[in-house]
């Protein structure tokens, strides 16, 4: 009984939300019904553009936060096929979706994209894993994005 009855008193208390102590904190999140997958948390970055012998975007970086919600549009020209790979910066967001011409994909993990003619990809993410990542064309010092993750 007394088993049982400490049992109870610990989920009590990991399962009461934690109240606040009158600090009224402007800058923390306020998420919806659906937490941190709430509107309110999520943010479009800027398209990257997949053209031969071109930058992925102007300035050769992306610097996420931790816990936010992002999605982005790949564009490709169909100038040449081209991959992107990025193992480690895949292993360290959660992907929710990637959308294809209008057919939703949820994986359960992705090493890298390629691109065989013109067309957008999006991709929806949680971004997780702070540190610093290479996101682009194997090979290729222009056509890739630091992304930075804080």
């Amino acid at each position: 009984m007394k088993i049982l009855l400490a049992c109870i008193t610990t989920l009590a208390i990991l399962t009461t939300p934690v109240l606040a102590d009158g600090d009224d904190d402007d800058d923390a999140p306020t998420f919806g019904s659906a937490g941190i997958l709430s509107r309110d948390n999520r943010e479009d970055l800027a398209p990257l553009t997949l053209s031969s012998g071109m930058p992925l975007n102007e300035s050769g970086k992306l610097e996420l936060k931790s816990g936010t919600y992002y999605e982005i549009e790949i564009e490709a020209d169909g100038s040449q096929e081209l991959a992107l790979a990025g193992a480690g910066f895949f292993r360290a967001i959660w992907i929710d979706e990637i959308v294809i011409e209008g057919i939703e994909i949820r994986p359960l993990g992705v090493d890298s994209l390629e691109f065989d003619e013109a067309g957008t990809l999006e991709i929806s993410f949680l971004a997780i894993k702070p540190g610093t990542y290479d996101f682009g064309v194997p090979g290729s010092d222009l056509q890739n994005v630091e992304i930075t993750i804080k």
